[in-house]
């Protein structure tokens, strides 16, 4: 059976992010619309849907690694801090958008803390994160039948 690991990190992210967004039981809270995910950020994300999105990015992070704290996650989605005419530092993203995150796939089952206060996936959350990954390996490779299909009737065409 098709893991995780065999699928593109983008289209997975994408995939369960979608899913997430449609069985509408991940608790987005009321202020998502409003927070930067960082201080060395502008701007809150243009996206409307970041929330799906970053859930979907921590909950593949988290499966392919056994233990993951807040700080790993603070480190893995923060950035180049730009500091005028001196030199770029990386900057963490905000702990508290990670922090509600991963208590909102908890609450959904998906994630379940450690004994050393770590995140690591359930087995429901596995079963679910597979589960994608199983439909978006078979939507790559009905995209690619179809691709083989529309090249050999234009074959068929040119002849």
């Amino acid at each position: 059976m098709p893991s995780v690991r065999d699928v593109s990190p983008q289209a997975f992210i994408d995939a369960y992010a979608s899913h997430l967004k449609r069985s509408g039981k991940l608790e987005v809270p009321t202020w998502v619309d409003l927070v930067k995910t960082g201080c060395f950020k502008e701007l809150a994300p243009y996206d409307p849907d970041w929330y799906y999105v970053r859930a979907a990015a921590i909950a593949r992070h988290i499966y392919l690694r056994k233990d993951v704290g807040i700080g790993a996650l603070v480190k893995l989605h923060g950035g180049a801090k730009r500091r005028g005419n001196r030199p770029s530092h990386h900057a963490d993203a905000s702990a508290s958008v990670q922090r509600k995150i991963c208590q909102s796939l908890e609450k959904i089952g998906v994630l379940e803390q450690t004994e050393n206060g770590g995140r690591r996936i359930s087995q429901d959350g596995q079963r679910d994160l597979d589960r994608i990954a199983t439909a978006v390996i078979e939507a790559e490779k009905e995209d690619e039948d179809e691709d083989e299909a529309e090249e050999e009737d234009a074959d068929e065409d040119d002849e």
